[in-house]
């Protein structure tokens, strides 16, 4: 088999200790060197690691997407070295490794007879915003369970706020809510606490707030709207930050909000994910591909198995499911129309969400778009 790498390494990572390969052929005679050997995961071992690579005159590692472990060894080295961040899944199944030494020789051997195919891994300015925009995520999904819990505690206690008012965390359901935890029970004044259109439902709102609220109830009440509030509070500190961080980007977000179904916060998750280079993505499909957004293509003697997508990048999944649901609401555009009231089910979502029309590829400006290379197949 053809060698292609002359000088490379293969690096098998854990959690306290790196393995590393170098491999090395010499130009007179062909006489390959091999050389391996085990450092620890702290910044002065990686910095030795690096040292030594160095010393080898290494021109590209190789390394194993191991959680989240791979992460201090790729940032320590990336600015020194060609790095491939390889999916273990594509050669775990190779017979006759049966020690981490083994492993990382192994990636060496495939590496320098390029057969490794590295993952998307963003650049810093990306990384930090995907770390903002996933922990925003996170805090939203942490405030709709203590919204959940919070109506379960009302449910405990036979308040049914929730039956009357659309918005239990609106002006009027957290004043009532505020005067429950202050130890007002009386539903008639609960209930005069209500604003705008809410009082037109005061009869309902009196019989809704009659309930047998007690101590307990008042306690964990409490707890949850300070748990909101909190959530509310840091959601909105990062929102500011992560603002600060996409001004590089502003162009690229003013275009992703004019797809339908795109609003602001999705267009960030979709830079932060992505980015704004689209030229290692050499099609739009390969793109919808990379996000988990394409349909399975499993076929086996001419019978058409499952089509499920396939795991993808979650985030950006997510993000653009919801988007795909929001645009089939729309009315006055193509996919509104397209997405009857009877075909609005997370299936069709999912399918309008890793379209091509409306993959963002195909919003950006011509210079980062690469129409015109030629298509691979995914």
């Amino acid at each position: 088999m053809e060698q292609l790498i002359e000088r490379c390494c293969g690096l098998d990572v854990h959690k306290a200790t790196v393995s590393a390969c170098v491999r090395v052929t010499q130009r007179l005679g062909g006489e390959l060197k091999q050389e391996v050997r085990t450092f620890a995961t702290t910044t002065p071992e990686l910095l030795a690691l690096r040292e030594w690579l160095s010393e080898q005159r290494v021109t590209h590692v190789a390394m194993e997407a191991t959680g989240v472990y791979w992460k201090p060894i790729y940032y320590m080295l990336e600015n020194d070295f060609e790095l491939l961040l390889v999916n273990p899944a594509h050669f775990k199944q190779v017979p006759g490794r049966k020690t981490d030494v083994a492993d990382c020789a192994w990636l060496a051997q495939l590496l320098e007879h390029g057969l490794l195919r590295s993952s998307f891994v963003p650049p810093a300015p990306l990384r930090e915003l995907r770390d903002l925009t996933r922990y925003r995520k996170s805090l939203t999904e942490e405030r709709t369970r203590a919204a959940n819990r919070l109506h379960k505690v009302l449910q405990d206690a036979g308040i049914k706020l929730s039956s009357v008012a659309t918005d239990m965390l609106g002006v009027s359901g957290r004043s009532m809510l505020m005067a429950l935890v202050a130890g007002t029970t009386d539903p008639t004044m609960l209930a005069d606490l209500a604003r705008g259109q809410l009082r037109k439902k005061l009869p309902q709102l009196r019989q809704a707030l009659t309930g047998r609220f007690g101590p307990h109830h008042r306690f964990m009440l409490s707890r949850l709207l300070a748990d909101i509030d909190y959530v509310e509070e840091a959601s909105a500190e990062l929102s500011r930050r992560i603002e600060e961080l996409l001004a590089p980007f502003a162009a690229a977000v003013e275009r992703l909000i004019t797809i339908p179904g795109v609003q602001r916060r999705t267009a960030e998750v979709m830079v932060a994910e992505i980015g704004a280079d689209m030229s290692r993505f050499p099609s739009a499909a390969h793109l919808s591909s990379w996000a988990g957004m394409c349909p399975g293509n499993h076929e086996s003697a001419g019978k058409r198995r499952s089509g499920k997508t396939r795991r993808g990048n979650r985030w950006i999944r997510t993000a653009l499911v919801e988007a795909g649901g929001a645009a089939g609401r729309t009315k006055h555009t193509a996919l509104g129309r397209t997405l009857s009231s009877h075909a609005r089910t997370r299936r069709a979502w999912t399918s309008s969400a890793g379209g091509r029309p409306q993959c963002p590829r195909n919003r950006l400006p011509p210079a980062w778009r690469t129409d015109h290379l030629p298509r691979t197949r995914d």
